[in-house]
Formats: structure tokens, C-alpha cells, sequence
């Protein structure tokens, strides 16, 4: 590509603050950008990301079929919502027009496990207008590649656990109010945690349907167990809010969330697996009190024991930093709807992002 991978940007909130630098900072070409908010529609990219004038202006999201098939961007990258059904429309436009496409939708990083209807029809256009579809983020080098790393120099796993916790402040208001930020604990009870009061058979029905709702760490367990050669034989999840003893400002909501009342929640999925490793992942998203900062820990139980514990780490920075290295693999990969775990480990890219397609 003599003129660099040209990239479209489907979201420019606050993630695409840091994908859009990071790509052109990478030597790929920013072409397009789409979103529905109509205070960031008409605004050059550069409004957005404090960078000099780029020439490539915001379109209305509606606009981003008729665009995306006219300009035929090499890469669409998809920096909108949590749930696999939010940003299915994108990825549906994504694979009709055969452009490939990263997302950082958490539920996209394994949902096969999730919401296999949704997923296996954006995979059968993927392979027949011969793109790749993929999610990552985060999760991918932090809640996977990570562990299965440290899995590599381990002679027996009996049990994996994990926790992470993230302020749901840096990521906008959708996820805020997913995580039930702001609702009281009788609120939290019925439009949160009831979701997940329901047997296996039930919680199976609503996959089925695509009607589930699950916490980051389901399709995570999904994925490690997908690297590990493990086999799932029972999965279940439970929202656990978390509160503060005083009074939080939620710049996101627009409020202030008096004491006591929910700041988000805890979400704990045990996986359970034929080989007899278990697997219990915990992520915490909330609105963070003063003192309180993101942390990531996991500990794999067996011979030997290992923890590995970063504090502090640059959540935000670290998921789009991810997505955009992320570009050269996307492309190389295969067509159809294809997890991460199936494709290198995601790597530093010192040199121009070309310098690295097959």
C-alpha cells in the first residue's frame, strides 16, 4: 500500500480521541469518520483529537454504509458501544461491503459465546465478501493474551483467577449507566442483577435468542478457554453493586450519586471446564472515589502458583493502543468473523503500520 492503510473511524467519542492519533501517528491514513451525536457531527477530525487540520470531517453514522462502500477503507474501526447487538448495524455494513473491521465492544472480543446468531451471520458475509471481523481491546492483551502467556511456563492449572477494575468515568455514558451507576440498590436489584437470577436452561434460552446480557468477563473465560484447549461445561455470572460511604461526582452522568446508592458493579464469572480447570474472572467498573485507581490481577493456582498484579495501568490508552496495533493482523487474517486467540499476539509496532501486512 504505497499510500498507507486507510482507515475509517465509526465512533468519535471519547476512545476515538486516542485511535485516530494513534493511527495517523502510525503512518495509516485517517479517511472517513462517522457518529450519531450531532455536536460532533461536521467537525474536522482534528477537533477531535487536538492534532493538526486532517481534511476528513465527521459524517452522520446513516451515512456510513454509503460512504464506506463508495471509499472502501481498508480498516473500519468501531469504538461505540459494550453489547455485540449495539454495534452490529456497523459491523453488518462492514461485512456486506467486504471492509475489514476492529471493534472494541467488549461483548465482541468472544461472542460466540453470547450471541452466536448475531455472530455467525456477520461471519457468513465476512467470508463471502472476503473480510475480517474481530474485536479487541483491553481485554485482548491484559485478560488474555496475558494469562495464556503465563499459562505457557506453567506445568498444572487447577484454577484461574482474575480481577480488574476500570473507572467507568473514562468511558462514556453508555457503559456508566450499563454498569447501573447512579440507581439505588432496589434499582440495581430489578434492572441489573435479576438478569442473572435464572437457571442454566433460561440463561441458555436468552443466548440462543440474543438476548443476553453479558458482563465483560463471560466472553473473556470464552476466549481463554478457546487459547487453552479447554472444554465449557457450565458458565454462570453474578452483579454483585458497589457503593461509596460518601457523596461521588459522575461527571459521565451529569450527577451527583449520593452515598450508598449504586457507583457501579462487580461482575464475577465462574467457568467451569471438562479438564478440571476452573476458571473465576471478576471485573469491577464503577465511578471512582479520590483514592481508587484501575488495578488488574490474576493468579494461576497449580505447580507453580503465579500472580501478576499491575496497578495504575492506562486502561484507555492501553485498549486503543491495542486496536490499532491490532490493523496489520485484522488485514492478514482470514475472512469471516475471526477472536483474537486465533491470531498472533498482539505485538509493539515500531515501524509504519504496512510494514506489516503479508
Amino acid at each position: 500500500m504505497e499510500q498507507g492503510i486507510r482507515v475509517a473511524q465509526y465512533g468519535c467519542g471519547k476512545m476515538s480521541v486516542y485511535t485516530m492519533r494513534y493511527v495517523q501517528e502510525k503512518g495509516a491514513r485517517l479517511v472517513a469518520a462517522f457518529d450519531a451525536n450531532p455536536q460532533v457531527v461536521g467537525k474536522d477530525i482534528s477537533e477531535i483529537t487536538g492534532s493538526g487540520p486532517a481534511g476528513v470531517v465527521v459524517q452522520d453514522a446513516s451515512r456510513a454504509e454509503e460512504e464506506l462502500k463508495r471509499i472502501k477503507p481498508d480498516v473500519c474501526l468501531v469504538t461505540t458501544m459494550s453489547l455485540l447487538r449495539d454495534v452490529e448495524e456497523a459491523l453488518l455494513i462492514c461485512a456486506r461491503n467486504g471492509i475489514n473491521a476492529i471493534t472494541i465492544c467488549e461483548e465482541a472480543i468472544f461472542p460466540w459465546n453470547s450471541a452466536p446468531t448475531i455472530t455467525a451471520e456477520i461471519d457468513r458475509l465476512a467470508r463471502e465478501t472476503g473480510c475480517t471481523i474481530c474485536g479487541t481491546g483491553y481485554q485482548d492483551v491484559f485478560w488474555g493474551n496475558l494469562i495464556t502467556t503465563l499459562a505457557g511456563a506453567t506445568h498444572r492449572i487447577t484454577k484461574i483467577k482474575g480481577k480488574s477494575s476500570y473507572n467507568v468515568e473514562d468511558y462514556g455514558i453508555a457503559l456508566a449507566k450499563g454498569h447501573g451507576a447512579g440507581l439505588s440498590l432496589e434499582e440495581f436489584a430489578a434492572e441489573i442483577a435479576s438478569a442473572d437470577n435464572i437457571s442454566d436452561g433460561e440463561r441458555q434460552k436468552l443466548i440462543d435468542q440474543g438476548t443476553f446480557l453479558p458482563s465483560y468477563m463471560w466472553n473473556v473465560n470464552g476466549w481463554l478457554c478457546s487459547q487453552l484447549g479447554l472444554t465449557v461445561t457450565r458458565q454462570t455470572q453474578t452483579c454483585v453493586p458497589q457503593t461509596c460511604q460518601e457523596d461521588l461526582n459522575s461527571s459521565t452522568l451529569g450527577m451527583t450519586i449520593p452515598a450508598g446508592k449504586a457507583t457501579g458493579m462487580s461482575a464475577l464469572v465462574v467457568t467451569e471446564t471438562k479438564e478440571g480447570v476452573t476458571i473465576e474472572s471478576e471485573c469491577i467498573g464503577k465511578v471512582y472515589a479520590p483514592d481508587e485507581c484501575d488495578r488488574n490481577e490474576w493468579t494461576l493456582q497449580g505447580e507453580p502458583e503465579t500472580q501478576v498484579v499491575i496497578t495504575r495501568p492506562s486502561t484507555v490508552e492501553l485498549t486503543c493502543a491495542t486496536m490499532v496495533n491490532r490493523i496489520p493482523d485484522v488485514i492478514n487474517a482470514p475472512a469471516g468473523y475471526v477472536t483474537t486467540e486465533k491470531m498472533p499476539r498482539a505485538l509493539y509496532r515500531q515501524q509504519s503500520l504496512e510494514a506489516y501486512l503479508d
